[in-house]
């Protein structure tokens, strides 16, 4: 079953996760990666949304040949599976290897609205 911040946040991570499809379907990989890590963002408290938004990031990795992210995506995968429920997510980091796994990032204002009221159950 899931947790009540899995279901409230998930309109907003799946809005994220839309565009991304959108941005894929024409062509821009870079914008796609953007609203994957805005997804990452917003549904990071929750280990369902965390570990599925890691494995539509290796997916992009994947598809892009992207070997460093690559392994930067199994790395957080298996982390996001294993800490998350435990609160061991760094807020606001963005979820690409680009980013070490363990740096706390400063959560643009839109997000934080979203979070908070998925939090509030508005």
């Amino acid at each position: 079953m899931q947790g009540t911040f899995t279901r409230r946040v998930a309109p907003y991570v799946g809005a994220e996760l839309a565009n991304a499809r959108r941005a894929r379907s024409a062509g821009d990989r870079q914008q796609e990666f953007a609203h994957l890590e805005r997804a990452h963002v917003l549904g990071q408290e929750s280990t369902y949304w965390h570990v599925k938004v890691h494995t539509l990031m290796l997916s992009w990795a994947m598809r892009n040949g992207a070997l460093r992210e690559i392994w930067g995506q199994l790395f957080r995968i298996a982390g996001a599976a294993t800490k998350t429920a435990f609160g061991l997510v760094p807020q606001g980091n963005t979820g690409g290897a680009d980013v070490s796994p363990f740096k706390t990032m400063p959560i643009a204002p839109e997000l934080a609205a979203l979070i908070q009221k998925a939090k509030a159950g508005e």
